[in-house]
């Protein structure tokens, strides 16, 4: 009999802010019986909801049940920046440009966004949690200027628009002087990323998908013909699964040693004040990302995304057992502050009002894990960092390899490579995180 217990529940340090600046949700629908279902999703962020989506789109009788471990937008659909973008957005390269055939991955992203879209006009989901207002590559020094100036030839060569940005345009977008120049491209898709996630969850219900929440899958065996999962007040007998729970892959025994597992950190400031607001100018939405990708992200939101905020992220770690201590999160706190009042000297001192981790993967040669694991087991895992539109994308080949429907979606996946090994511990974690903090330096002002 196969059996897979989960090693480890999800254990992220600090609230999901993102979620905790919208109106309570309702109390919760917990598993505490024995069900059936067509086709179990584990994981409720952006791949497990996009799978469900795409489900009732092939199949509108099916019965399928979504269980989520913690609440909807609590985990990392509520933990990341927000940017859901369509061009090449390669981590590991010193520009994002990516290695392999970025048009067809420009095109890939822009599937994602289009159902994304679709779900919104669909579910009614509020339009200032899918704000089509395009991002900034930000850059603080001539090293990243020329970055940007490297990447923007890139996209010449794609055939992709772009504008350059100086430092008065700049500084008129986001109230800071600290940015030299920035490359601005239209096609991202700024999201409140937890308004989104809960306005697919609420859809998707009215539709007629039961989503359970507080209710993790502690392990699923075969039993006769169906797989059984067990979490720790019910069970689902279900003869189909789809596993949409990015790095914990590997805490139910797939990819073991072939995943890095990350931690990102983020802070939000308080609600801005008239005073505040004064005094910082600008404009009341932008995002930037850095033109190093080992940079400060930083985002503007205003009363339309739960109220006038700045989010600061950078910072990373690589922790193989998933498992952060609360002096990583205060040392990132400590850093993001400085940054903050670097950027932002006219609030120099604000305190933020939230501190917080997310938790990616990554795999060494930037693949995913969407395929069949085992018979009626489908992976849509490993975002490599971009959780909106990679998550989205692998859950829709998720679901769509389940019903057996063939697409460009899961010819792409399908066709990558299985993920490297990774160098054996500790060597792993030590060099990783070596490297993490060098490339953290050697990013200085970005």
């Amino acid at each position: 009999m196969t059996q897979r217990a989960a090693k480890t529940l999800p254990n992220l340090p600090g609230p999901a802010a993102w979620n905790r600046i919208l109106p309570d949700q309702p109390p919760p629908t917990v598993l505490t019986e024995d069900v059936t279902a067509d086709i179990t999703i584990i994981g409720a962020g952006f791949a497990g909801l996009s799978a469900a989506r795409r489900l009732l789109q092939i199949d509108s009788g099916l019965k399928i049940t979504v269980l989520e471990a913690d609440r909807i937008a609590e985990g990392s659909s509520g933990r990341n920046s927000g940017f859901m973008i369509d061009l090449p957005h390669e981590l590991t390269s010193e520009n994002y440009a990516g290695a392999g055939d970025d048009l067809a991955l420009i095109a890939l992203n822009r599937k994602a966004i289009s159902f994304a879209a679709e779900a919104v006009e669909d579910y009614a989901i509020d339009p200032n949690f899918f704000d089509r207002s395009g991002k900034v590559n930000g850059a603080a020094s001539p090293k990243a200027e020329a970055h940007n100036h490297s990447y923007a030839q890139h996209l010449s060569g794609l055939g992709e628009t772009y504008e350059m940005f100086d430092l008065q345009q700049m500084t008129e977008l986001t109230g800071s002087p600290h940015y030299r120049s920035g490359l601005y491209t239209p096609g991202t898709v700024m999201l409140q990323p937890a308004g989104y996630i809960r306005g697919l969850a609420d859809g998707l219900r009215k539709a007629g998908v039961r989503i359970v929440e507080n209710s993790p899958a502690l392990e699923f065996f075969k039993e006769r013909q169906a797989w059984k999962i067990e979490t720790p007040q019910g069970s689902i007998s279900s003869p189909k699964i789809i596993l949409t729970v990015n790095g914990h892959l590997e805490s139910f025994g797939f990819e073991c040693g072939r995943l890095m597992q990350l931690f990102l950190f983020a802070v939000m400031t308080p609600e801005l004040t008239t005073e505040d607001l004064k005094k910082l100018g600008g404009q009341s939405r932008w995002g930037i990302t850095p033109s190093d990708p080992m940079g400060t992200t930083l985002r503007r939101i205003d009363l339309g995304q739960g109220g006038n905020r700045i989010v600061t992220r950078t910072c990373a770690v690589l922790k193989p057992n998933m498992k952060l201590s609360k002096a990583s999160l205060d040392r990132a706190a400590g850093i993001m502050q400085r940054k903050f009042d670097r950027r932002f000297p006219q609030l120099a001192g604000l305190k933020m009002e939230y501190q917080w981790a997310g938790h990616l993967c990554l795999t060494l040669n930037g693949v995913a894990v969407m395929r069949e694991l085992e018979d009626g087991v489908y992976s849509g895992c490993v975002q490599n960092g971009l959780g909106t539109a990679r998550g989205t994308l692998t859950g829709i080949g998720a679901a769509e390899l389940a019903c057996g429907v063939t697409s460009d979606i899961t010819r792409h996946f399908g066709a990558e490579k299985r993920p490297k090994k990774l160098p054996p511990q500790p060597f792993r974690e030590l060099g990783a995180n070596a490297v993490l903090r060098w490339k953290e330096w050697r990013a200085a002002e970005e």
